[in-house]
């Protein structure tokens, strides 16, 4: 029998959910940011909290009603859920902001592809800035 040295849990608790209005602020204003389609990526190094929180976005101006952007943010979130394990949480803790810039409903997959790559991307940005 194989034995891990971490296990995996496919959570999203409530702690990882970014809502402090400061912090939110501070992420958008001191932030870096990249465009993955259908995601802008904003990133900042948080040392005050144990864990990555991430919010999610989907805005108003293009998706008049609100059963469209939840459907949407649920899908980020389960895709978020399942792949967050490639984040390492040894270096340094994240605050992570992902808006949907697509002009259209994407299915599933098309959501979960670049949401996996972009956190593929900030894992190897955090490696490189922290040696």
């Amino acid at each position: 029998m194989e034995e891990f040295d971490k296990i995996v849990r496919y959570t999203f608790t409530k702690a990882e959910i970014l809502s402090s209005k400061k912090d939110i602020q501070e992420l958008f204003k001191n932030g870096s940011s990249f465009y993955l389609y259908p995601f802008k990526v904003v990133t900042l190094p948080n040392p005050e909290v144990e864990q990555h929180q991430v919010l999610f976005s989907v805005p108003k101006r293009i998706f008049k009603h609100a059963v469209d952007r939840n459907l949407l943010k649920r899908r980020m979130r389960e895709a978020y859920r399942l792949h967050k394990h490639l984040l390492p949480t040894e270096l340094k803790v994240l605050n992570i902001a992902y808006i949907y810039t697509s002009k259209e409903i994407l299915d599933y997959t098309s959501i979960t592809n670049p949401l996996e790559q972009s956190l593929i991307r900030i894992h190897k940005h955090v490696a490189k800035n922290s040696k």
